[in-house]
């Protein structure tokens, strides 16, 4: 406990899922944590059974408007910008050829203009204390994609790059820039249907065949926002159970997957 003591941090879509959780673990580990997102009621609930460490501010993060006064708010109230968690974002699945320009960009705004803005508003306020770590979420689909995810995936993997450049152009004034990949989450938008199959049928061959909990995506961004991430930057962090690392295949060896999934490995290549 207390490995945010005295910090301020900004968390955006932080009125459910994996930002709900993240603003939840970083008070109790002693920070004040501005909540931003334009869930109002749900984002006051949120910030309300947290408690005094907790505030809400409504946030669009394509908005550079909105994002002045977020910052200011923080500086009003905690005295101070540590901390930064560009977490908000939206999918719109759609092949290429039915993905309209406007749906497009919706999803760029959100994802890819939202976080540049974000890291953008905040780094005044960090070197004036000497410092920060901002954790940008990407996603698995930044690393890899998959059929139907043309504006998602290219707005996670511009986050990729974004987040090496602030990392490479503010090192020196104190200010980590890392990014956090996650796979599967069970969150209204990985699971929306809160079907219990989907926590594990689309998982099984990967390394833990289950989907993830947005407490254990919170758990690694708590680690690059504290100081025990002090010496890394620039950096990307896989939680997904091992989906990018590879297929677990049916009847090869070490596997532990049998013909109960009704799937039969290829003949090597080799």
């Amino acid at each position: 406990m207390g490995r945010l003591s005295g910090k301020v941090v900004i968390v955006t879509g932080a009125a459910r899922g994996q930002g709900e959780a993240e603003a939840r673990l970083f008070s109790a580990e002693g920070a004040k944590v501005l909540m931003g997102d334009v869930l109002d009621e749900q984002g006051k609930a949120v910030a309300e059974s947290i408690g005094a460490d907790a505030r809400y501010v409504r946030l669009d993060v394509s908005s550079e408007s909105d994002w002045a006064n977020a910052v200011s708010t923080a500086l009003e109230w905690g005295g101070r910008v540590n901390g930064l968690v560009n977490n908000a974002a939206i999918i719109r699945p759609a092949s290429i050829e039915d993905t309209s320009l406007a749906d497009y960009m919706s999803v760029i705004n959100v994802n890819q203009i939202g976080t540049f803005l974000g890291m953008k508003s905040v780094i005044a306020p960090m070197k004036k204390v000497g410092g920060g770590s901002i954790v940008n979420i990407s996603s698995i689909d930044g690393i890899q994609s998959k059929n139907g995810l043309i504006s998602y995936s290219a707005s996670k993997f511009a986050i990729r790059g974004m987040t090496k450049t602030a990392a490479l152009e503010w090192g020196r004034f104190g200010v980590r820039v890392n990014s956090v990949h996650p796979g599967g989450v069970n969150t209204l938008m990985g699971n929306p249907f809160d079907e219990p199959a989907l926590e594990k049928v689309p998982y099984k061959f990967q390394a833990i065949p289950r989907i993830g909990y947005p407490n254990e995506i919170a758990a690694a961004v708590l680690f690059l926002i504290s100081d025990d991430a002090s010496y890394i930057t620039g950096a990307e962090l896989s939680v997904d159970g091992g989906w990018v690392a590879g297929r677990l295949e049916p009847g090869l060896p070490g596997s532990g997957i049998d013909s109960a999934y009704g799937y039969t490995a290829p003949p090597s290549a080799c």
